[in-house]
């Protein structure tokens, strides 16, 4: 599989990286209106550069197009990606509102492709053995959750580009960090019912918000508490899902979730639990995400299936973090039943 990156920003060398990692995929074009970003790929990966994505979309030998660019971009060129026949990987979010996703994956069924969404969290050891309890009912009825994002983004991050912390392009904690978070929420524990949220700028000179509170209430009747900020001082300090269940407790944990740091579950011995845990520290990355995805995105072509993250899952993530900003804005509870909405 021959792949192109449109945009060659700091997520974009993740991608080359996987990319490069998998036998038979092979970066061949990249695109960016700076042609000092593309240096670097067409040095280490012989990548032909492009400085108009209508030009390299035209290159037949491109089976796959990973967008890496802007969040506030992504409908346009996905859209335009798809009318050329091009698989396509684009970065989270998948877009900068529902509207724009829908055109997105629209587009992905009128031309027959293929549509991936960006959220590797899902590919973590850990976030798997969680979605493995789950599906096995092992918690019984789950009672409710607490997910929490409490990591530092100086402001040198948003002064990096003018598009960073923008609400046209960007978002702020919740759009761009947290949303991986409540993507993993959304594959646990199903679809929502209404969320109520508050939210503030607080330490970042920033358009979006830095720090954000909300609790929401899934269909099944479960309630989840969401916290998110970049203002903590001095570094990451914990990223975190904890579920709750008549008959156990599961804690993700750590400064990026990588961890089993509390479980208890009814009827599996301690020495048990102690060794998923145990097995997990071995190797809590695991294969990148990245990787994961690109992966799956060649077995979904290769065996006519469906993307593990698809647009629709994207579109998903994206509506509850809207419906927090609608919640924020209006000072109300949310509901995301559609025939109620």
């Amino acid at each position: 599989m021959n792949f192109a990156i449109v945009g060659c920003g700091f997520i974009a060398k993740k991608h080359a990286e996987a990319i490069d990692k998998i036998p038979g995929a092979q970066l061949v074009a990249v695109c960016d209106r700076v042609p000092e970003l593309m240096l670097s790929y067409s040095e280490q990966y012989n990548a032909k550069t492009y400085s108009n994505v209508d030009d390299m979309l035209q290159d037949e030998a491109i089976d796959i197009v990973n967008i890496c660019t802007p969040s506030g971009s992504h409908a346009n060129l996905a859209t335009l990606a798809a009318s050329y026949g091009k698989h396509i990987i684009v970065e989270k979010p998948i877009a900068m509102n529902a509207e724009q996703a829908n055109t997105i994956i629209q587009a992905a069924e009128k031309y027959n492709v293929n549509l991936a969404v960006v959220h590797p969290n899902r590919f973590r050891p850990v976030a798997m053995k969680l979605k493995w309890i789950l599906d096995n009912n092992l918690l019984g009825k789950v009672s409710h959750a607490l997910c929490i994002v409490n990591w530092n983004r100086g402001q040198a991050y948003y002064d990096q580009s003018p598009w960073r912390g923008t609400k046209e392009f960007d978002g702020g904690v919740l759009m761009n960090q947290a949303i991986h978070n409540l993507d993993l929420l959304l594959w646990y524990l199903g679809q929502p019912k209404e969320v109520f949220s508050m939210e503030a700028t607080r330490l970042r000179d920033i358009e979006a918000e830095d720090v954000s509170t909300g609790v929401i209430r899934f269909e099944s009747g479960v309630l989840a508490t969401v916290q998110a900020s970049t203002t903590v001082f001095p570094k990451n300090f914990e990223e975190s899902i904890t579920i709750f269940g008549e008959k156990g407790t599961v804690k993700i944990g750590g400064t990026n979730a990588l961890y089993l740091e509390h479980i208890d579950i009814e009827g599996i011995e301690q020495e048990e639990l102690q060794q998923w845990s145990e097995m997990i520290k071995v190797d809590p990355w695991g294969t990148p995400g990245h990787q994961k995805i690109i992966e799956d995105m060649i077995e979904a072509i290769t065996s006519n299936t469906t993307p593990a993250v698809t647009g629709k899952d994207g579109e998903n993530a994206l509506s509850l973090v809207e419906a927090f900003y609608t919640s924020a804005a209006k000072g109300e509870k949310i509901s995301m039943v559609k025939d109620e909405a």
